[in-house]
Order: C-alpha cells, then sequence, then structure tokens
C-alpha cells in the first residue's frame, strides 16, 4: 500500500480495512488478519497497526474476540457506508456545486455524464 502524507498512516490503514468491508472481501462476524498480519502485509510497524484497529474498534466497525482475534462487527458495512455518504455530502459535494454554479454547469449535464459512467 502506498501513503500519503495527507492523513496519518494508522487512518489510511483504517480505512482501507473499511475499503475491503464495503467491497465485500469481510462480511458481518468473518474474521479479518491480525493486527500483525496486517501491519507485515501493508509493511508497517506492528504499532501502527494496532492503532487503526483500536480505531476501527472504538468506531464499532470490528470487535475483538479475546484469543481469537478480531471480526468484523455486524452491520458495519451499512455503518462505513451511512459515514462515507455524510462526510461525501459535507465535505466534498459544496465544492463540486460551487465550482458547477461558477462553471455555468448544469444538473442535466451532470445526470447524463453520471449515467455514462460505468463504475
Amino acid at each position: 500500500m502506498t501513503f500519503t502524507n495527507d492523513k496519518a498512516i494508522y487512518i489510511q490503514m483504517a480505512d482501507r480495512l473499511c475499503d475491503e468491508i464495503l467491497a465485500g472481501k469481510y462480511k458481518d462476524d468473518d474474521r479479518i488478519p491480525s493486527v500483525r498480519e496486517y501491519a507485515v502485509l501493508l509493511e508497517v510497524n506492528t504499532n501502527t497497526a494496532v492503532k487503526a484497529y483500536d480505531e476501527l474498534a472504538r468506531a464499532n466497525i470490528i470487535y475483538n474476540k479475546r484469543g481469537l482475534g478480531y471480526f468484523v462487527t455486524p452491520g458495519a458495512r451499512n455503518a462505513i457506508m451511512a459515514q462515507r455518504k455524510q462526510a461525501f455530502m459535507d465535505l466534498h459535494l459544496p465544492e463540486v456545486f460551487r465550482q458547477m454554479k461558477l462553471l455555468g454547469i448544469k444538473k442535466e449535464e451532470i445526470c447524463n455524464l453520471f449515467d455514462q459512467y460505468n463504475v
């Protein structure tokens, strides 16, 4: 994984794990890689991975079964999606709308482009 300088590495790790949950790699109550496994996979210090897992546990995205490891909290996918949708609406759309207004871009143009875009 290539890390950027705009966020702490442990936050980027937590985001990646959330991406994997959203993508369906891990489902409700699935075991996720151990802290050490994830640290090795992403080539980071184990303490950084611990911080990422602690962050996700505080957010109720994962939970720990003592002696067994970490698992995806039931409903985590929906919680991640709701949080990210809200963040997108609050952080990104206002600037998009501002630019649309400045450039004279109509809603219809965006809708047409959206319909053509294949994800």
